[in-house]
């Protein structure tokens, strides 16, 4: 890597520019087809970008890498944004939150999520946005082909007798069937439904014929598991199409970006992305740049681009992205029609977003400054505890993320301390999920925040101390929204027609029904338990039978034996066990309500 701070130094060839500040932080990365002419730019006195202007401010030193080509400069230059983030570089918001599909390089392949893209010769495909969908799909792949899930291949296990797993491990499928099995998995997440279930039927045939109908009848049950799922896309267009549609939002404050993925004429997924550093930026190179970014990971590059706006570099990106994909890629700017019309509500959907965002972040900045905590409040933690004169008790975890349910990462716990004590009850809870959060070493939240008041804070405090962690909590309590904070005394009052007061409401309020959710479901599973159940011989069948027949528990215990052996499929002697044990276990009840 060569350095200069004179643009005249500079080769008249193609490479990536890298922008340095006093602290050698880079703050800029560039491409250009010419180092020389495209440094100078920079260096004149009539610059008319803002953004350009600040970048200049904090411009010290300059170092350049020569490519061979333009291509490889756009590559570069990508790669490089991605390793160091810069300052002034439109990117991708935090793009290791997202997750990834990852086939990993074995004899015998698995499929992981994974946040982290290593060079290890794995297949990655994303990011994705929707890690729950995400989860969804990988675990209906693995059980549709049979993928192992086991990081040790030592002999078959439950997921083999339970028809989730070929077990290679006991040598139960060849190398090389097991491979075509994960040829198809890869098949789906480049979005080739058509080729798979052409392979699919061209097998099940081949089977057929060979008199391998066990065979082909796995591969019929393959087929209409794939077939239920294309069913169940949220919309279907008229051609068969291999598109991604493309659309942006954007204000001197926030862009945000959608992509509606079209596979096979049916759109399968969507994703929407906030760009850093796009701020004054117009619209056609917030998509230049997103699309460099994009597309640069482990993705399905498709047929068909549609875009919102012409772009830069349109004709050094088509190159690239075709390269990338085998064949021709082509760009669309639609004017009018379906493809239109498409575009309209990505732009729509990308719109809707970017104004949340707007809001949620001048919540997230109140809150930090109200709080005095150190970072903003991006990933919150919030926990509750329900239970009945300590009866049932259970514990909530609800995990909010830029001012949004995450969903997939809620925690429910089954409290083990004897009640009622809702202060023990939280510092089980809370010991449980951050001992667990230290020994495996994950990411700590930006706030945790316990439902009550200044007890309940001081339980947190307490369960922090004892792991040496420290983190940012807060106690809100119900009746007067006072926020109750460490070594403050007095509770802060926020105003009431705050967003940041009404993001905590919601934590609180979401972790609240996750709380008392678990708690009915455990309580109407116990009420709805019966003493038929522990009777031997009695089933969930005859349970139904007998109190479909006599109406009600209370009907049954007045019923003679002979009245209980009247009802089909109940033998004399069990009739008889039947009366014995209701009538023992009532005898049992009163005596327990007497004391």
């Amino acid at each position: 890597m060569a350095q200069s701070n004179e643009p005249e130094d500079l080769p008249d060839k193609p490479g990536v520019y890298i922008m340095k500040d006093v602290e050698d932080r880079v703050i800029y990365v560039g491409k250009a087809k010419s180092l020389k002419k495209r440094v100078k730019s920079y260096f004149k006195d009539d610059i008319d970008s803002p953004k350009t202007r600040a970048q200049m401010r904090q411009f010290n030193h300059l170092e350049y890498i020569i490519t061979d080509t333009e291509k490889e400069a756009l590559i570069l230059e990508s790669n490089l944004i991605k390793k160091h983030m810069p300052r002034y570089n439109i990117r991708l918001k935090d793009d290791k939150r997202y997750p990834y599909i990852k086939v990993t390089n074995e004899d015998y392949p698995r499929v992981l999520i994974t946040r982290r893209v290593l060079d290890d010769g794995s297949y990655y495909y994303g990011p994705f946005t929707d890690s729950g969908a995400v989860k969804r799909l990988v675990k209906f792949l693995k059980a549709i082909f049979k993928i192992r899930d086991c990081k040790r291949m030592d002999g078959p296990c439950l997921n083999y007798q339970i028809y989730l797993c070929n077990a290679p491990c006991g040598s139960k499928i060849t190398k090389e069937e097991y491979r075509k099995q994960v040829d198809k998995v890869t098949l789906f997440f480049e979005g080739k439904y058509n080729k798979i279930i052409e392979i699919l039927k061209q097998n099940m045939a081949d089977a057929a014929q060979n008199h391998e109908y066990e065979k082909a009848a796995v591969i019929r049950d393959q087929l209409n598991s794939i077939d239920d799922i294309l069913e169940k896309q949220k919309m279907e267009v008229t051609r068969n199409l291999d598109q991604d549609v493309v659309a942006c939002s954007c204000n001197e404050k926030l862009a945000c970006v959608v992509v509606f993925s079209v596979r096979d004429g049916k759109i399968i997924g969507k994703d929407d992305f906030l760009m850093s550093g796009a701020e004054n930026t117009p619209p056609d190179q917030v998509l230049s740049a997103f699309l460099k970014q994009y597309y640069s990971g482990p993705r399905h590059v498709p047929a068909e681009i549609v875009l919102q706006y012409e772009v830069d570099d349109k004709k050094l990106l088509l190159e690239w992205l075709s390269e990338k994909r085998g064949n021709k890629v082509i760009f669309k700017v639609p004017e009018e029609g379906m493809e239109y019309r498409l575009v309209q509500m990505v732009a729509k959907n990308a719109d809707i977003i970017r104004k949340h965002q707007e809001e949620v972040k001048g919540a997230l900045i109140d809150l930090k400054k109200y709080l005095r905590i150190p970072k903003l409040p991006r990933r919150i933690e919030a926990f509750d505890i329900s239970n009945i004169s300590g009866k049932l008790a259970v514990g909530s975890m609800v995990v909010f993320e830029d001012g949004t349910p995450k969903k997939g990462s809620y925690r429910r716990f089954k409290v083990k301390t004897n009640g009622p004590d809702d202060y023990a009850m939280m510092k089980e809870v809370l010991t449980r999920r951050y001992g667990r959060l230290k020994r495996e070493g994950e990411n700590e939240p930006d706030l945790v925040l316990v439902d009550g008041g200044k007890g309940q804070l001081n339980v947190a405090l307490d369960v922090f101390r004892s792991l040496e962690m420290d983190l940012p909590v807060i106690g809100l309590a119900k009746e007067f929204e006072h926020v109750f904070m460490p070594h403050i005394p007095s509770p802060i009052i926020l105003p009431h027609d705050s967003e940041a007061l009404h993001l905590l409401q919601r934590v609180r309020d979401e972790a609240h029904r996750f709380a008392v959710t678990y708690h009915k479901k455990l309580r109407s599973k116990q009420l709805n338990s019966s003493i038929l159940d522990k009777i031997p011989g009695v089933g969930n069948k005859r349970k139904i039978k007998l109190l479909k027949h006599f109406g009600s528990l209370d009907n049954l215990k007045k019923a003679s034996i002979e009245d209980i052996a009247g009802v089909k499929g109940i033998s004399s002697n069990l009739a008889s066990n039947i009366y014995e044990y209701v009538h023992r276990a009532d005898e049992e009840n009163q005596v327990h309500d007497e004391n």
